[in-house]
């Protein structure tokens, strides 16, 4: 039996919740510390005891839970969930009709009314991502409304959240249906991707960089030698090799890098001759660029929010204007800087002001070409667009 408890929302923070916002910080309530137990649904209500809404209680790395409706009568149960899932699905009937993309998210967290919860789909495959433990409660019943609303091949799952001391019956990540092949080959915009659902906490690829990729491929890439760095899997470098780069360099400090960066090439019949793959702390790799005078004609610089490594510990907030002096001194005149984050603790405004800073301490003029933030199917609330995290600026280097 799911725990349901009242809880009093302080006078400061009513208004907000009442106007769409749904996150659920613990300072917003009066008797906060009533709740003991995740998964717990919340009824919400202002000091005079007047309804304002319904929410579930889920730790997680933004706050405390989330606004699940602001309907007093409405059930938090398998028809719900059903809504939800049929919506967001119709929300993106434009991408299931798309044969060269066949990777893309299909349910966004709060954006599509359920935050703590992603799914994403690949080639007949879907993989559900649960952000807490709160959410992760839900999963029966989120995973019943699922099945009646979807044809699928198979259902995977990730747990991002610290499973620690529970109890999980699931020992892979595959849930239901049919396993998917290892590796699963993906489209996107006709260029391929293989996808592991089952090998760890990421599949091989970030979809939210999908509108980046094509621009790389389409509009910037024929002719010039392309640096990327933290590179990850690669997926940059491929679309700048199908678009015509004269070379590519891969640079990530993950030995599993190599292989799967080669992988990712051959699966789309690139030669790996001018197809560098590095395996080494960025940092390091800047320094050693700078030392043996090497310039490249575009740079794409896609940092974690956070990283750590032996000698460098890396944070967005504080640390990416340093990172893109670096970035500066290795792109040749009229190159092409492609700055991205997935920090969501500051606004593109903020990462617009870390480019200029960088930029005016090295007394060096640049021109914006192109801002990216995320795609159609990474659905974000209106009332909190702190959830559209994905900032990307195309930078001309004059």
């Amino acid at each position: 039996m799911r725990n349901e408890i009242d809880l009093i929302l302080k006078p400061e923070f009513t208004q907000q919740i009442q106007n769409g916002y749904p996150l659920l910080m613990k300072e917003y309530f009066q008797d906060w510390n009533k709740l003991k137990e995740e998964g717990s649904l919340l009824h919400l209500y202002d000091n005079k005891k007047r309804f304002i809404a319904k929410g579930y209680y889920g730790l997680q790395n933004k706050g405390h839970g989330w606004i699940l409706s602001q309907n007093e009568d409405e059930t938090i149960d398998s028809e719900f969930f059903v809504r939800k899932i049929k919506e967001a699905i119709a929300y993106r009937k434009d991408f299931f009709a798309d044969t060269q993309t066949t990777a893309f998210r299909v349910f966004n967290g709060e954006g599509d009314g359920i935050g703590g919860l992603s799914i994403d789909y690949f080639e007949g495959y879907y993989l559900f991502t649960w952000y807490s433990i709160g959410i992760y409660t839900f999963k029966e019943s989120i995973l019943e409304a699922f099945k009646q609303s979807v044809d699928f091949k198979g259902i995977y799952q990730k747990k991002r959240f610290n499973t620690k001391g529970m109890y999980l019956d699931d020992k892979s990540d595959f849930v239901s249906g049919q396993e998917a092949p290892q590796p699963l080959h993906v489209k996107e915009n006709g260029a391929n991707f293989a996808i592991y659902l089952d090998d760890g906490a990421m599949v091989g690829v970030f979809l939210d960089q999908r509108e980046v990729r094509k621009a790389i491929r389409d509009k910037y890439a024929k002719g010039k030698t392309v640096l990327n760095t933290f590179s990850y899997t690669g997926a940059f470098s491929v679309f700048a090799a199908l678009g015509g780069a004269k070379s590519t360099t891969s640079v990530d400090l993950a030995k599993r890098s190599l292989p799967k960066t080669q992988e990712q090439f051959c699966i789309n019949n690139i030669d790996l001759k001018n197809q560098n793959i590095i395996v080494e702390d960025v940092f390091l790799y800047f320094k050693y660029a700078v030392r043996k005078k090497l310039l490249f004609d575009m740079v794409v610089v896609d940092p974690p929010s956070f990283a750590r490594s032996k000698k460098h510990t890396f944070s967005a907030n504080r640390d990416y204007v340093k990172l893109l002096k670096e970035v500066i001194q290795i792109t040749n005149k009229d190159g092409i800087i492609v700055a991205s984050t997935n920090a969501a603790n500051f606004s593109m405004m903020t990462f617009g002001r870390f480019i200029d800073k960088a930029f005016k301490d090295l007394k060096t003029k640049y021109k914006v070409l192109k801002r990216y933030s995320l795609p159609k199917d990474f659905r974000v609330a209106e009332k909190f667009q702190e959830g559209n995290y994905l900032k990307v600026v195309f930078i001309k280097k004059l």
